[in-house]
């Protein structure tokens, strides 16, 4: 393969029980707007979340083995982009749903939903590949609705000092902030109690640090939280919905994304089937509504703003197709451009970094 520096690399994790192979990669073709040259990468079961290292040279995915689940790691070749698989570390049970790495690639952190554990591991330092679990800590709990029988811990990801890693767990309505240690033990030092029955599932930090956004299942809203980072403490100042006030329907939130500058935040409905944007107040951080756009497909699961930001390629998981959209830098607003390019079951999209 050629470097062209109008292609961006991109990556698909998906389920893999209607046909899928595993990872896929493609290429955002800029200059003619549209994605090109979808093709299987690596083959695994379930690697429904995906995360790339920020020096490109490694992915690293959720997977599932039979009866085991866990992560594995991926070395990236610098020229074709192509996947050569390094290790995966798996136990008994089901896999995870979120995984995420550090910027210098020192620690990995998932978070397993039918679990209700969040795992810490090092990374080896030689060659990228994983070297065990230092932390696994099961989560208690429960909430009002009938899908909060007991914890289920969805996302995983480190604050930006990269002091502490802000765990959500959706069973409880719980924000947990846990302390890194040496060898990536993790300590808990703060909770952050969400309205009951809310479902909180992924979240995303402002830019500035100040600022975290939650994106909630069950009620399909974002939560507006002060961070604070001497202690890892979040303090929630605003709700707003993701969904127009007639919509009565079932509808289940997906994932959150902000723009780098931090002008803009994009959040999924399932069951609306549309991506909400809004923008934020350069002030408090709160945020006011800008638009709805359709997401051209069933059960949008997950989003991702390309590296320069003029794009966002949405992902369907139950009509199995991935959809491309100008975005507009000014407005945040997003404009439809292709939305037939299909993919099994397809879950999260990472780019490699510019």
């Amino acid at each position: 393969m050629t470097k062209n520096e109008n292609h961006l690399i991109g990556y698909i994790g998906t389920y893999t029980k209607n046909g899928s192979e595993g990872i896929y990669s493609f290429i955002l073709d800029m200059e003619n707007a549209k994605i090109i040259d979808v093709k299987a990468a690596a083959k695994l079961g379930n690697p429904t979340y995906v995360t790339v290292s920020e020096n490109n040279r490694f992915l690293y995915s959720v997977m599932k083995d039979g009866d085991k689940g866990g992560v594995a790691s991926y070395a990236i070749n610098g020229n074709t982009h192509e996947l050569q698989f390094l290790n995966s570390i798996v136990t008994d049970g089901a896999s995870p749903c979120h995984v995420s790495v550090d910027r210098m690639n020192h620690n990995l952190f998932s978070a397993n939903y039918h679990k209700g554990t969040v795992e810490s591991y090092m990374i080896n330092p030689e060659d990228g590949s994983l070297l065990y679990a230092s932390s696994v800590i099961e989560h208690q709990g429960s909430g009002p609705d009938f899908r909060q029988e007991k914890a289920h811990t969805h996302y995983a990801e480190v604050t930006p000092d990269e002091k502490f890693v802000a765990v959500v767990e959706l069973g409880s309505d719980q924000l947990i902030t846990y302390a890194i240690g040496e060898d990536a033990v993790l300590t808990e030092v703060n909770r952050l109690a969400v309205r009951p029955g809310s479902g909180p599932r992924h979240l995303t930090f402002h830019p500035n640090g100040k600022y975290a956004y939650i994106m909630t299942e069950f009620s399909s809203e974002v939560i507006v939280a002060n961070y604070h980072a001497k202690d890892g403490s979040f303090e929630e100042k605003q709700s707003i919905s993701t969904l127009p006030e007639t919509f009565k329907e079932n509808n289940q939130g997906s994932a959150i994304h902000i723009s780098s500058n931090g002008h803009f935040v994009y959040a999924g409905n399932r069951g609306h089937n549309s991506i909400a944007v809004f923008s934020v107040n350069p002030e408090n951080g709160e945020l006011s509504f800008v638009e709805r756009v359709s997401t051209e497909g069933d059960w949008p699961r997950d989003f991702v703003l390309d590296p320069t930001e003029k794009f966002l390629i949405a992902s369907n998981q139950n009509s199995g197709n991935i959809v491309l959209y100008s975005r507009d830098e000014q407005t945040g607003k997003l404009t439809l451009l292709q939305s037939d390019i299909m993919i099994p079951d397809p879950v999260c999209i990472k780019f490699l970094n510019l």
